[in-house]
């Protein structure tokens, strides 16, 4: 009984040892995804500011003038967002199918008639 008690023992001791490094990759693991759904939402909210700072302008509560500034610190910021979420190790997303792609395709450009 002391036999089967002390292998017992010995194997939890030896599966502890033998999963710490999973234990800790996936620590990481979690604290990674964490942080990008927290890049996530400030992309998201800085989009919206964007949007805003446009709606307010057209609005005329910002002039032409203060909402270049406004704008161009808050796409500013989105870019250190987004190179931040770069920086992190890429999600694994399937492949993008082509009807996808092609809802995302930006459409061409119509030529300007000009008045004559």
């Amino acid at each position: 009984m002391e036999y089967a008690l002390a292998i017992l023992v010995l194997a939890a001791l030896v599966s502890l040892f033998v999963a710490a490094p999973l234990r800790e990759g996936a620590a990481e693991e979690l604290a990674e995804d964490a942080r990008r759904a927290e890049l996530e939402a400030a992309k998201e909210a800085k989009y919206r500011e964007i949007r805003d700072a446009q709606l307010d302008l057209g609005m005329g509560k910002l002039s032409e003038a203060d909402h270049r500034a406004v704008d161009r610190e808050l796409r500013a910021q989105a870019i250190a967002i987004l190179e931040e979420l770069d920086a992190l190790s890429p999600e694994e997303d399937p492949p993008a199918t082509e009807a996808a792609s092609r809802d995302r395709a930006v459409p061409p450009a119509e030529p300007r008639q000009h008045a004559r």
